[in-house]
């Protein structure tokens, strides 16, 4: 069994979530999400939502096999606990891929790390980022 483990923040779902997972799911046989604590984002704005919704959200999409939140302060311990054969980043996550694998080799986890594909707009004004949908929400709603 080929065990696949995404991660992310997963702040307000949208369908370049759902395409991420999916991908994702596809490396694979059996996918963990983990996703990221609040106070752990410090790459953009923290999420909205809280750490708790944002799991349950998570697990309740169809490729999912288990959501869970990440570790307070070393996110690769979930890593060595999982012990995945792939970890899929999001096409655009901001993540080093080759410090990852090298974190990786040096903890002697012995997982490829893959990237998920794009997932294009199908239609014009189709929201594909959490930022995306704030903007328009302030926009419309501010």
């Amino acid at each position: 069994m080929v065990t696949v483990v995404a991660q992310g923040t997963f702040d307000i779902l949208h369908p370049g979530h759902a395409h991420y997972l999916r991908d994702a799911a596809a490396m694979g046989d059996r996918l963990v999400v983990i996703v990221a604590r609040r106070a752990n984002v410090t790459h953009k704005e923290p999420p909205i939502l809280p750490d708790r919704q944002r799991v349950a959200m998570v697990d309740a999409l169809d490729p999912v096999d288990v959501a869970r939140i990440g570790h307070p302060e070393d996110i690769f311990a979930p890593i060595e606990e999982i012990d995945p054969d792939v970890i899929a980043l999001g096409h655009d996550q901001h993540h080093d891929d080759d410090a990852i694998a090298e974190e990786l080799g040096r903890r002697g986890i012995d997982c490829e790390v893959r990237r998920a594909s794009a997932r294009e707009s199908e239609f014009e004004g189709e929201l594909l980022s959490t930022g995306q949908i704030i903007d328009r929400i302030l926009e419309e709603r501010g």
